[in-house]
Protein backbone atom coordinates (compact mmCIF):
# COMPACT_ATOMS: atom_id res chain seq x y z
CA UNK A 1 0.00 0.00 0.00
CA UNK A 2 1.15 3.52 -0.69
CA UNK A 3 0.68 6.57 1.50
CA UNK A 4 -1.62 9.38 0.38
CA UNK A 5 -0.67 13.02 0.99
CA UNK A 6 -2.20 16.33 0.09
CA UNK A 7 1.15 17.28 -1.44
CA UNK A 8 4.59 15.90 -2.14
CA UNK A 9 7.44 18.42 -2.32
CA UNK A 10 10.56 17.23 -4.16
CA UNK A 11 13.80 18.97 -3.28
CA UNK A 12 14.91 20.61 -0.02
CA UNK A 13 16.48 23.81 -1.29
CA UNK A 14 15.00 27.25 -0.52
CA UNK A 15 11.85 26.70 -2.61
CA UNK A 16 11.14 23.22 -1.30
CA UNK A 17 11.76 24.13 2.33
CA UNK A 18 9.53 27.20 2.10
CA UNK A 19 6.74 25.29 0.34
CA UNK A 20 6.76 22.36 2.77
CA UNK A 21 6.88 24.68 5.78
CA UNK A 22 3.84 26.71 4.73
CA UNK A 23 1.85 23.61 3.78
CA UNK A 24 2.53 22.03 7.16
CA UNK A 25 1.75 25.25 9.02
CA UNK A 26 -1.64 25.30 7.26
CA UNK A 27 -2.26 21.70 8.40
CA UNK A 28 -1.89 20.09 4.98
CA UNK A 29 -0.55 16.54 4.96
CA UNK A 30 2.79 17.05 3.21
CA UNK A 31 5.98 15.06 2.73
CA UNK A 32 9.28 16.47 1.47
CA UNK A 33 11.47 14.00 -0.46
CA UNK A 34 15.14 14.95 -0.61
CA UNK A 35 17.91 13.00 -2.31
CA UNK A 36 20.50 14.62 -0.03
CA UNK A 37 21.26 13.44 3.50
CA UNK A 38 20.34 16.80 5.04
CA UNK A 39 18.14 19.72 3.97
CA UNK A 40 19.46 22.88 2.35
CA UNK A 41 19.85 22.05 -1.32
CA UNK A 42 22.93 23.28 -3.15
CA UNK A 43 22.82 26.86 -1.88
CA UNK A 44 22.55 25.91 1.81
CA UNK A 45 24.46 22.64 1.54
CA UNK A 46 25.61 21.30 4.92
CA UNK A 47 24.34 24.39 6.69
CA UNK A 48 23.03 22.70 9.85
CA UNK A 49 26.24 20.74 10.39
CA UNK A 50 28.26 23.87 9.68
CA UNK A 51 26.49 25.94 12.33
CA UNK A 52 27.08 23.20 14.91
CA UNK A 53 30.60 22.08 14.10
CA UNK A 54 32.19 24.81 11.95
CA UNK A 55 30.76 28.18 13.05
CA UNK A 56 33.88 29.95 11.83
CA UNK A 57 33.31 28.64 8.29
CA UNK A 58 29.65 29.69 8.54
CA UNK A 59 30.75 33.27 9.28
CA UNK A 60 33.35 33.33 6.53
CA UNK A 61 30.98 32.18 3.78
CA UNK A 62 28.98 35.38 4.07
CA UNK A 63 25.76 36.83 5.49
CA UNK A 64 23.46 35.07 3.02
CA UNK A 65 23.77 31.91 5.08
CA UNK A 66 21.90 33.56 7.95
CA UNK A 67 18.72 33.53 5.87
CA UNK A 68 19.18 29.83 5.21
CA UNK A 69 19.63 29.16 8.91
CA UNK A 70 16.28 30.84 9.63
CA UNK A 71 14.54 28.98 6.80
CA UNK A 72 15.81 25.62 8.04
CA UNK A 73 14.81 26.36 11.63
CA UNK A 74 11.22 27.12 10.58
CA UNK A 75 11.07 23.94 8.52
CA UNK A 76 12.30 21.76 11.36
CA UNK A 77 9.48 22.89 13.68
CA UNK A 78 6.76 23.00 11.00
CA UNK A 79 5.67 19.40 11.38
CA UNK A 80 6.27 18.54 7.71
CA UNK A 81 7.32 14.94 7.10
CA UNK A 82 10.91 14.90 5.88
CA UNK A 83 12.54 11.96 4.14
CA UNK A 84 16.21 12.48 3.28
CA UNK A 85 18.14 10.13 1.05
CA UNK A 86 15.09 9.54 -1.19
CA UNK A 87 15.91 9.71 -4.90
CA UNK A 88 12.80 10.12 -7.03
CA UNK A 89 13.11 7.85 -10.05
CA UNK A 90 9.61 8.10 -11.52
CA UNK A 91 6.47 10.22 -11.26
CA UNK A 92 3.20 9.13 -12.81
CA UNK A 93 0.75 11.98 -13.28
CA UNK A 94 -2.84 11.08 -12.50
CA UNK A 95 -5.56 11.23 -9.87
CA UNK A 96 -3.72 11.02 -7.56
CA UNK A 97 -0.14 11.46 -8.74
CA UNK A 98 2.29 8.63 -7.96
CA UNK A 99 5.83 9.38 -6.79
CA UNK A 100 8.33 6.53 -6.71
CA UNK A 101 11.61 6.94 -4.82
CA UNK A 102 14.55 4.71 -3.95
CA UNK A 103 16.02 4.67 -0.46
CA UNK A 104 18.57 2.45 1.32
CA UNK A 105 18.48 -0.20 -1.38
CA UNK A 106 14.69 -0.35 -1.55
CA UNK A 107 11.96 1.60 -3.25
CA UNK A 108 8.64 3.08 -2.16
CA UNK A 109 5.68 4.99 -3.49
CA UNK A 110 3.66 7.89 -2.18
CA UNK A 111 0.51 9.35 -3.72
CA UNK A 112 -0.51 12.99 -3.67
CA UNK A 113 -3.15 15.35 -4.99
CA UNK A 114 -0.46 17.88 -5.90
CA UNK A 115 3.29 17.81 -6.43
CA UNK A 116 5.65 20.77 -5.99
CA UNK A 117 8.82 20.26 -8.03
CA UNK A 118 11.58 22.22 -6.30
CA UNK A 119 14.46 20.49 -8.04
CA UNK A 120 16.34 23.73 -8.66
CA UNK A 121 19.01 24.45 -11.23
CA UNK A 122 22.14 22.89 -12.65
CA UNK A 123 25.32 24.51 -13.84
CA UNK A 124 25.36 25.17 -17.54
CA UNK A 125 27.76 22.75 -19.22
CA UNK A 126 30.87 24.56 -20.49
CA UNK A 127 32.28 22.42 -23.31
CA UNK A 128 35.74 23.69 -24.12
CA UNK A 129 38.71 21.78 -25.55
CA UNK A 130 40.14 19.69 -22.70
CA UNK A 131 37.19 20.00 -20.31
CA UNK A 132 37.15 16.22 -19.81
CA UNK A 133 40.62 16.25 -18.24
CA UNK A 134 40.98 15.41 -14.53
CA UNK A 135 41.38 18.72 -12.74
CA UNK A 136 38.62 20.50 -14.68
CA UNK A 137 35.31 20.83 -12.86
CA UNK A 138 32.32 23.08 -12.48
CA UNK A 139 32.67 26.00 -10.12
CA UNK A 140 29.64 24.65 -8.27
CA UNK A 141 31.55 21.46 -7.49
CA UNK A 142 34.41 23.54 -6.07
CA UNK A 143 31.90 25.40 -3.90
CA UNK A 144 30.33 22.12 -2.74
CA UNK A 145 33.74 20.92 -1.57
CA UNK A 146 34.25 24.19 0.23
CA UNK A 147 30.90 24.01 2.02
CA UNK A 148 30.84 20.31 2.85
CA UNK A 149 34.49 19.68 3.69
CA UNK A 150 36.00 23.17 4.12
CA UNK A 151 38.58 22.25 1.47
CA UNK A 152 40.63 25.23 0.35
CA UNK A 153 41.78 24.66 -3.25
CA UNK A 154 45.28 26.01 -3.89
CA UNK A 155 46.28 27.37 -7.27
CA UNK A 156 42.70 27.42 -8.55
CA UNK A 157 41.85 29.20 -11.79
CA UNK A 158 38.22 30.28 -12.11
CA UNK A 159 36.90 30.91 -15.62
CA UNK A 160 33.52 32.01 -16.92
CA UNK A 161 30.93 34.62 -16.00
CA UNK A 162 28.13 35.29 -13.57
CA UNK A 163 27.68 36.24 -9.93
CA UNK A 164 28.63 32.79 -8.59
CA UNK A 165 32.10 33.08 -10.12
CA UNK A 166 32.94 36.19 -8.09
CA UNK A 167 31.17 34.91 -4.98
CA UNK A 168 33.17 31.68 -5.06
CA UNK A 169 36.39 33.62 -5.56
CA UNK A 170 35.81 35.70 -2.43
CA UNK A 171 34.70 32.63 -0.45
CA UNK A 172 37.93 30.84 -1.37
CA UNK A 173 39.94 33.86 -0.23
CA UNK A 174 37.93 34.02 3.00
CA UNK A 175 39.05 30.54 4.04
CA UNK A 176 42.67 31.18 3.12
CA UNK A 177 42.91 29.69 -0.35
CA UNK A 178 45.09 31.26 -3.04
CA UNK A 179 43.62 31.88 -6.47
CA UNK A 180 45.94 31.86 -9.45
CA UNK A 181 43.58 33.94 -11.59
CA UNK A 182 39.98 34.74 -12.47
CA UNK A 183 39.15 34.71 -16.20
CA UNK A 184 35.99 36.67 -17.03
CA UNK A 185 34.46 35.58 -20.34
CA UNK A 186 31.66 38.18 -20.43
CA UNK A 187 31.54 39.51 -24.02
CA UNK A 188 31.74 43.26 -24.47
CA UNK A 189 28.53 43.16 -26.52
CA UNK A 190 26.73 41.80 -23.43
CA UNK A 191 27.69 44.86 -21.42
CA UNK A 192 26.19 47.17 -24.02
CA UNK A 193 22.98 45.10 -24.25
CA UNK A 194 22.63 45.04 -20.47
CA UNK A 195 22.76 48.83 -20.21
CA UNK A 196 19.27 49.01 -21.71
CA UNK A 197 18.02 46.95 -18.76
CA UNK A 198 19.79 48.99 -16.08
CA UNK A 199 16.81 51.27 -15.24
CA UNK A 200 14.72 48.22 -14.38
CA UNK A 201 17.58 46.82 -12.30
CA UNK A 202 17.41 49.90 -10.10
CA UNK A 203 13.94 48.95 -8.88
CA UNK A 204 13.00 46.64 -6.02
CA UNK A 205 15.98 44.84 -4.54
CA UNK A 206 18.09 45.47 -7.63
CA UNK A 207 20.37 48.10 -6.05
CA UNK A 208 21.32 45.77 -3.20
CA UNK A 209 22.32 43.06 -5.69
CA UNK A 210 24.34 45.56 -7.75
CA UNK A 211 26.16 46.79 -4.65
CA UNK A 212 26.88 43.23 -3.59
CA UNK A 213 28.37 42.44 -6.99
CA UNK A 214 30.56 45.55 -6.92
CA UNK A 215 31.69 44.65 -3.41
CA UNK A 216 32.70 41.12 -4.46
CA UNK A 217 34.68 42.43 -7.43
CA UNK A 218 36.32 45.06 -5.25
CA UNK A 219 37.46 42.48 -2.70
CA UNK A 220 39.02 40.37 -5.43
CA UNK A 221 40.87 43.35 -6.91
CA UNK A 222 42.20 44.37 -3.49
CA UNK A 223 43.40 40.82 -2.84
CA UNK A 224 45.76 41.00 -5.80
CA UNK A 225 44.17 38.12 -7.73
CA UNK A 226 44.99 38.37 -11.43
CA UNK A 227 41.81 39.29 -13.30
CA UNK A 228 41.48 38.92 -17.07
CA UNK A 229 38.44 40.38 -18.85
CA UNK A 230 37.01 39.60 -22.28
CA UNK A 231 38.53 36.12 -22.32
CA UNK A 232 37.94 33.96 -25.42
CA UNK A 233 39.31 30.71 -26.91
CA UNK A 234 39.60 29.09 -23.49
CA UNK A 235 41.38 25.71 -23.47
CA UNK A 236 42.34 23.19 -20.81
CA UNK A 237 45.75 21.72 -21.59
CA UNK A 238 47.19 18.38 -20.49
CA UNK A 239 47.57 14.72 -21.37
CA UNK A 240 46.64 12.53 -18.40
CA UNK A 241 45.53 15.51 -16.30
CA UNK A 242 45.24 19.30 -16.37
CA UNK A 243 48.57 21.13 -16.38
CA UNK A 244 47.83 24.48 -18.05
CA UNK A 245 45.09 26.81 -19.23
CA UNK A 246 45.38 28.91 -22.39
CA UNK A 247 43.14 31.71 -23.63
CA UNK A 248 43.00 34.88 -25.68
CA UNK A 249 42.76 38.26 -23.98
CA UNK A 250 43.26 41.71 -25.47
CA UNK A 251 44.68 40.34 -28.69
CA UNK A 252 47.26 38.00 -27.18
CA UNK A 253 47.44 34.37 -26.08
CA UNK A 254 48.03 33.75 -22.37
CA UNK A 255 49.16 30.51 -20.71
CA UNK A 256 48.75 29.81 -16.99
CA UNK A 257 50.06 26.77 -15.13
CA UNK A 258 47.43 25.15 -12.91
CA UNK A 259 46.13 21.73 -11.94
CA UNK A 260 42.60 22.91 -11.06
CA UNK A 261 40.20 24.84 -13.29
CA UNK A 262 36.70 25.79 -12.19
CA UNK A 263 34.32 26.57 -15.07
CA UNK A 264 31.08 28.53 -14.74
CA UNK A 265 28.75 30.15 -17.28
CA UNK A 266 25.69 30.53 -15.10
CA UNK A 267 22.97 28.09 -14.11
CA UNK A 268 19.93 26.80 -15.99
CA UNK A 269 16.69 25.16 -14.82
CA UNK A 270 16.93 21.42 -14.12
CA UNK A 271 14.43 19.95 -16.56
CA UNK A 272 14.58 16.15 -16.36
CA UNK A 273 11.68 15.66 -13.93
CA UNK A 274 9.14 18.04 -15.53
CA UNK A 275 10.16 16.77 -18.97
CA UNK A 276 9.37 13.21 -17.88
CA UNK A 277 5.87 14.36 -16.92
CA UNK A 278 5.19 16.00 -20.26
CA UNK A 279 5.29 19.57 -18.96
CA UNK A 280 5.44 22.16 -21.73
CA UNK A 281 8.70 24.09 -22.19
CA UNK A 282 9.84 27.23 -23.97
CA UNK A 283 13.27 28.17 -25.32
CA UNK A 284 14.90 31.17 -23.66
CA UNK A 285 16.89 32.80 -26.44
CA UNK A 286 18.67 35.23 -24.11
CA UNK A 287 20.01 32.73 -21.60
CA UNK A 288 20.14 29.87 -24.14
CA UNK A 289 18.24 27.39 -22.01
CA UNK A 290 14.89 25.64 -21.77
CA UNK A 291 12.41 26.72 -19.11
CA UNK A 292 9.02 25.21 -18.21
CA UNK A 293 5.87 27.16 -18.91
CA UNK A 294 4.30 28.09 -15.59
CA UNK A 295 1.79 30.68 -14.47
CA UNK A 296 2.33 33.18 -11.66
CA UNK A 297 1.57 30.49 -9.07
CA UNK A 298 4.01 27.93 -10.47
CA UNK A 299 1.32 25.77 -12.07
CA UNK A 300 2.73 23.88 -15.05
CA UNK A 301 0.85 22.65 -18.10
CA UNK A 302 0.11 19.38 -16.25
CA UNK A 303 -2.72 19.72 -13.69
CA UNK A 304 -1.55 19.39 -10.11
CA UNK A 305 2.15 19.68 -11.01
CA UNK A 306 3.67 22.94 -9.77
CA UNK A 307 7.26 24.08 -10.26
CA UNK A 308 8.88 26.43 -7.75
CA UNK A 309 12.26 28.11 -7.51
CA UNK A 310 15.07 28.05 -10.05
CA UNK A 311 13.54 25.01 -11.76
CA UNK A 312 10.90 27.38 -13.15
CA UNK A 313 13.40 30.08 -14.15
CA UNK A 314 16.58 31.36 -12.54
CA UNK A 315 15.93 33.93 -9.83
CA UNK A 316 18.27 33.16 -6.94
CA UNK A 317 17.81 31.82 -3.43
CA UNK A 318 15.54 34.52 -2.02
CA UNK A 319 13.23 34.56 -5.04
CA UNK A 320 13.09 30.76 -4.84
CA UNK A 321 11.98 30.95 -1.21
CA UNK A 322 9.13 33.30 -2.07
CA UNK A 323 8.26 31.16 -5.09
CA UNK A 324 7.97 28.10 -2.86
CA UNK A 325 5.47 29.77 -0.57
CA UNK A 326 3.48 31.11 -3.53
CA UNK A 327 3.23 27.60 -5.00
CA UNK A 328 2.23 26.24 -1.58
CA UNK A 329 -0.61 28.76 -1.36
CA UNK A 330 -1.91 27.55 -4.73
CA UNK A 331 -1.62 23.92 -3.59
CA UNK A 332 -3.76 24.76 -0.56
CA UNK A 333 -6.39 26.11 -2.93
CA UNK A 334 -6.22 23.10 -5.23
CA UNK A 335 -6.63 20.58 -2.37
CA UNK A 336 -9.57 22.56 -1.01
CA UNK A 337 -8.06 23.89 2.22
CA UNK A 338 -8.48 27.56 1.27
CA UNK A 339 -10.44 29.52 -1.29
CA UNK A 340 -9.03 31.79 -3.99
CA UNK A 341 -9.44 34.95 -1.88
CA UNK A 342 -7.63 33.40 1.09
CA UNK A 343 -4.88 32.17 -1.23
CA UNK A 344 -4.42 35.64 -2.67
CA UNK A 345 -4.21 37.22 0.78
CA UNK A 346 -1.79 34.53 1.98
CA UNK A 347 0.57 35.04 -0.98
CA UNK A 348 0.36 38.83 -1.31
CA UNK A 349 3.56 39.60 0.61
CA UNK A 350 5.54 36.86 -1.13
CA UNK A 351 4.33 37.96 -4.56
CA UNK A 352 5.56 41.50 -3.92
CA UNK A 353 8.85 40.26 -2.48
CA UNK A 354 9.47 37.91 -5.40
CA UNK A 355 8.86 40.72 -7.88
CA UNK A 356 11.31 42.94 -5.99
CA UNK A 357 14.05 40.29 -6.07
CA UNK A 358 13.43 39.48 -9.75
CA UNK A 359 13.65 43.10 -10.90
CA UNK A 360 17.36 42.71 -11.62
CA UNK A 361 17.03 39.50 -13.65
CA UNK A 362 16.61 41.05 -17.15
CA UNK A 363 19.83 43.01 -16.54
CA UNK A 364 21.77 39.97 -15.27
CA UNK A 365 20.41 37.68 -17.97
CA UNK A 366 21.70 39.94 -20.73
CA UNK A 367 24.96 40.79 -19.01
CA UNK A 368 25.82 37.14 -18.42
CA UNK A 369 24.34 35.58 -21.54
CA UNK A 370 26.76 32.79 -22.51
CA UNK A 371 29.17 33.46 -25.39
CA UNK A 372 28.56 31.62 -28.67
CA UNK A 373 31.71 29.51 -28.30
CA UNK A 374 30.12 27.93 -25.20
CA UNK A 375 26.65 27.22 -26.60
CA UNK A 376 27.87 26.36 -30.11
CA UNK A 377 31.37 24.95 -29.62
CA UNK A 378 33.91 24.18 -32.32
CA UNK A 379 33.73 20.89 -34.20
CA UNK A 380 36.61 19.23 -32.33
CA UNK A 381 35.12 19.89 -28.88
CA UNK A 382 33.56 16.94 -27.05
CA UNK A 383 30.01 17.86 -26.05
CA UNK A 384 28.69 14.45 -24.91
CA UNK A 385 31.19 13.34 -22.28
CA UNK A 386 29.58 9.98 -21.60
CA UNK A 387 29.78 8.78 -25.22
CA UNK A 388 32.70 11.04 -26.28
CA UNK A 389 30.77 12.69 -29.12
CA UNK A 390 32.11 15.91 -30.61
CA UNK A 391 30.15 18.91 -31.83
CA UNK A 392 31.42 18.14 -35.33
CA UNK A 393 29.95 14.63 -35.21
CA UNK A 394 26.56 16.07 -34.24
CA UNK A 395 26.71 18.57 -37.11
CA UNK A 396 27.69 15.78 -39.50
CA UNK A 397 24.57 13.69 -38.83
CA UNK A 398 22.39 16.63 -39.83
CA UNK A 399 23.91 16.32 -43.30
CA UNK A 400 22.85 12.66 -43.18
CA UNK A 401 19.24 13.61 -42.50
CA UNK A 402 19.03 13.83 -38.70
CA UNK A 403 16.11 16.07 -37.73
CA UNK A 404 16.48 16.47 -33.96
CA UNK A 405 17.93 15.33 -30.61
CA UNK A 406 15.97 12.07 -30.32
CA UNK A 407 16.94 10.96 -33.81
CA UNK A 408 20.56 11.88 -33.02
CA UNK A 409 20.52 9.15 -30.36
CA UNK A 410 20.06 6.56 -33.11
CA UNK A 411 22.86 8.05 -35.20
CA UNK A 412 25.41 8.60 -32.43
CA UNK A 413 24.19 7.38 -29.00
CA UNK A 414 24.54 11.01 -27.93
CA UNK A 415 22.68 11.62 -24.65
CA UNK A 416 22.45 7.89 -23.85
CA UNK A 417 25.18 7.71 -21.21
CA UNK A 418 24.98 7.69 -17.40
CA UNK A 419 24.03 11.39 -17.18
CA UNK A 420 20.93 10.68 -19.34
CA UNK A 421 21.59 13.78 -21.42
CA UNK A 422 21.67 16.22 -18.52
CA UNK A 423 25.14 17.51 -19.39
CA UNK A 424 24.94 17.48 -23.18
CA UNK A 425 21.22 18.04 -23.84
CA UNK A 426 21.11 21.84 -24.08
CA UNK A 427 24.26 22.02 -26.22
CA UNK A 428 23.19 19.16 -28.51
CA UNK A 429 19.82 20.85 -29.08
CA UNK A 430 21.45 24.15 -29.99
CA UNK A 431 24.14 22.64 -32.21
CA UNK A 432 21.51 20.64 -34.11
CA UNK A 433 19.29 23.69 -34.56
CA UNK A 434 22.26 25.72 -35.80
CA UNK A 435 23.26 23.02 -38.28
CA UNK A 436 19.67 22.69 -39.54
CA UNK A 437 19.22 26.45 -39.80
CA UNK A 438 16.06 26.48 -37.67
CA UNK A 439 14.91 28.25 -34.53
CA UNK A 440 14.75 26.18 -31.34
CA UNK A 441 11.39 25.40 -29.77
CA UNK A 442 10.67 24.14 -26.29
CA UNK A 443 10.24 20.59 -27.57
CA UNK A 444 13.65 20.31 -29.27
CA UNK A 445 15.13 18.19 -26.51
CA UNK A 446 15.77 14.56 -25.63
CA UNK A 447 12.73 12.51 -24.64
CA UNK A 448 13.12 11.78 -20.92
CA UNK A 449 12.06 8.38 -19.61
CA UNK A 450 12.26 6.73 -16.19
CA UNK A 451 14.19 5.80 -14.21
CA UNK A 452 15.24 9.40 -13.57
CA UNK A 453 17.97 8.18 -11.22
CA UNK A 454 19.69 4.77 -11.08
CA UNK A 455 17.72 2.01 -9.39
CA UNK A 456 18.78 -1.60 -8.89
CA UNK A 457 17.02 -4.59 -10.39
CA UNK A 458 16.66 -5.95 -6.85
CA UNK A 459 14.69 -2.87 -5.80
CA UNK A 460 12.38 -3.23 -8.80
CA UNK A 461 11.93 -6.95 -8.15
CA UNK A 462 11.04 -6.21 -4.56
CA UNK A 463 8.27 -3.90 -5.71
CA UNK A 464 6.72 -6.67 -7.76
CA UNK A 465 6.67 -9.17 -4.90
CA UNK A 466 6.05 -6.85 -1.96
CA UNK A 467 4.63 -3.36 -2.58
CA UNK A 468 6.47 -1.05 -0.20
CA UNK A 469 4.82 1.64 1.87
CA UNK A 470 6.27 5.13 1.57
CA UNK A 471 9.32 5.61 3.75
Amino acid sequence: MSEIFDAVVIGAGPAGLAAATLLAQQHANVVLLDEQAAPGGQIYRGLEAMTLHQPDLFDRLGPDFAQGDELLAKFRVSGATYRPGHSVWQIVAGTPHEVWASHAGGSSRVDAKCIVLATGAMERPVPIPGWTLPGVMGAGAVQALLKSAALAPEGLVLAGAGPLLYLLGTQCLAIGAKLTALLDTTPQDNRRAALWQLPGALRGMGPSYLLKGLSLKGRLRRSGVRLYRGVTELRAIGTAELTDVSFRCRGRTVWLSTDLLGLHEGVIPAQQVPRSLGCAFSWDGVQHCFRPRVDGWGQSSVPGILIAGDGAGIGGARAAEFSGRIAAAEVLRQVGRVGADARDAMAATDLRARAAHLAIRPFLDRLYAPPAWVTRPADETVICRCEEITAGAVRAVVRQGCQGPNQAKSFLRVGMGPCQGRMCGPVVSEVLAQARGVELSGEDYFRVRPPLTPITVAALAGLASKPAAGG
